[in-house]
């Protein structure tokens, strides 16, 4: 009997999601690197979760999708934006593929059977903020207290943490795609993404490897944390 490894690594993915979500009373999660929902339909339709989705996505034809699928479920909110280190404006790289697409220039040394699909098509002006002014807008608007921090931006998620550093700690968690082979020229190496995140006051919740389909080499995995002082 061979195993679907994309179906065994969704399911794992969801069944720690429904659990650490509703044991840590999560009631938002920030989507960050949206793309075209994945992650929030993922979140109601296997996880269980009700709360508020808070996604944020640059790309303007994946944010028009996204805002079409939230038209019918009013605890999504969709953002025409990305995360950044900087509150402004930065130019955004869209991939041939669209969900290898980031504010990081692609590079191809360590993982060549994506130079077709990780390479620029086209740039855009997008709007960026810093994790720290986001939270606060979105917590004033939507009164918010126990959020969590879902990040897939394609080489970028450290930087996010690091410039929020004066909030991070506010989420009960986070997820995170972490670099095995670098794709972007600014990647972090896993294991230095994994140090970050202890230092910034998470614990490892469980590893979700997430390119089923390039047996045996593993290219990426997410993380998913807890903050510290919770468990």
């Amino acid at each position: 009997m061979v195993l679907d490894r994309r179906k065994l690594y969704a399911a794992w993915e969801y069944t720690q999601l429904a659990q650490l979500l509703k044991h840590f009373e999560v009631d938002c999660v920030f989507d960050v690197g949206a793309n075209v929902g994945q992650y929030a339909e993922m979140l109601r339709r296997k996880a269980g979760y009700k709360g508020l989705i808070i996604s944020f996505e640059p790309i303007p034809e994946a944010a028009a999708e996204l805002r079409r699928k939230a038209e019918a479920d009013p605890k999504w909110v969709v953002i025409e934006g990305a995360l950044g280190e900087a509150d402004g404006q930065q130019v955004f790289n869209i991939m041939a593929a669209s969900q290898f697409s980031s504010l990081s220039a692609p590079k191809h040394d360590e993982a060549a059977q994506f130079q077709d699909l990780n390479k620029v098509s086209r740039q855009v002006p997008v709007k960026i903020e810093t994790l720290q002014t986001a939270l606060r807008r979105l917590q004033a608007e939507h009164q918010f207290k126990r959020p969590f921090l879902k990040l897939d931006t394609q080489g970028f998620d450290v930087r996010i943490v690091q410039a929020g550093a004066p909030v991070v700690k506010e989420f009960i968690g986070l997820q995170s795609e972490m670099a095995v082979a670098k794709l972007y020229a600014d990647s972090v190496d896993f294991r230095d993404a994994l140090r970050v995140y202890e230092q910034a006051g998470f614990v490892l919740s469980a590893f979700v490897p997430n390119n089923a389909g390039h047996f045996p080499r593993l290219i990426e995995t997410d993380c998913i944390m807890v903050r510290a002082d919770l468990v």
